[in-house]
């Protein structure tokens, strides 16, 4: 069964809005798992804006689960990959000026980059993803980097706004399962996903893990966060049963 992975950047986020102490991803990271969640994702940005560093040193060491670290393919987020050393690091593209991340990695013609990139990762047993659109070019790509997982980014698909649309998109990621199994990639589904849209992918063979973040701690912002990734744990539950 698919695996849920539960992003509490935005837990950070209202922390930040008031530059406080509180709410507490660390703690949130915690009641995540108590509710079923069996890895935490945590983006920490080049401009800190919502995890910082104390955030990602905390909730490595506290979790019972795996850490999955998204950043940008810099120098210092690769230092801090190194030292942190994260069940997975996850390559994403990253805008200062975005609200959140609004496409997958432009893998083509980057290979060489990204390999060098991954090198000393690989080298240490971290595991890597790249974040990347429904797009065939871009998996063939990512499987010539070297990446053990790729991330295909669902937000085109979340954010469509009529049947026909979503039904295009949905196909464009279904068929992007399929060609990603052909090249021995292991695939993860995330952004935009929430408690409706994802049982598109109920019985959709080859999917990994779901990492989802925003869904679950709005709903965490009225019901608390062990009830809100339990009730999405039990959607995915559904997908089996």
């Amino acid at each position: 069964m698919p695996k849920l992975v539960v992003n509490v950047d935005h837990i950070a986020t209202i922390r930040q809005a008031r530059l406080a102490e509180e709410p507490d991803p660390v703690h949130a990271a915690f009641l995540a798992e108590v509710g079923g969640a069996e890895g935490i994702i945590i983006h920490l940005r080049e401009d800190r804006r919502h995890i910082n560093d104390r955030d990602v040193d905390l909730i490595k060491k506290t979790i019972k689960t795996n850490l999955n670290l998204e950043m940008a393919a810099t120098e210092e987020m690769q230092s801090i990959a190194l030292n942190t050393q994260p069940h997975m690091i996850c390559l994403v593209p990253e805008k200062r000026q975005e609200l959140t991340t609004e496409g997958g990695l432009n893998c083509i013609d980057q290979e060489q980059r990204y390999r060098d990139f991954l090198r000393p990762i690989h080298e240490l047993g971290i595991h890597s993803s790249l974040f990347i659109d429904a797009d065939a070019r871009q998996i063939q790509a990512a499987a010539d980097i070297g990446a053990e997982y790729i991330e295909i980014h669902t937000g085109h698909y979340a954010d469509a706004r009529d049947e026909k649309k979503a039904a295009a998109e949905l196909d464009k990621i279904l068929a992007s399962i399929s060609t990603a199994r052909d090249l021995d990639l292991k695939v993860n589904l995330g952004h935009g996903l929430n408690y409706t849209n994802i049982k598109a992918f109920a019985r959709v063979p080859g999917i990994r893990e779901y990492s989802i973040g925003h869904a679950v701690v709005a709903r965490a912002s009225l019901m608390g966060m062990e009830r809100a990734v339990r009730d999405m744990a039990a959607v995915i539950q559904n997908f089996v049963d």
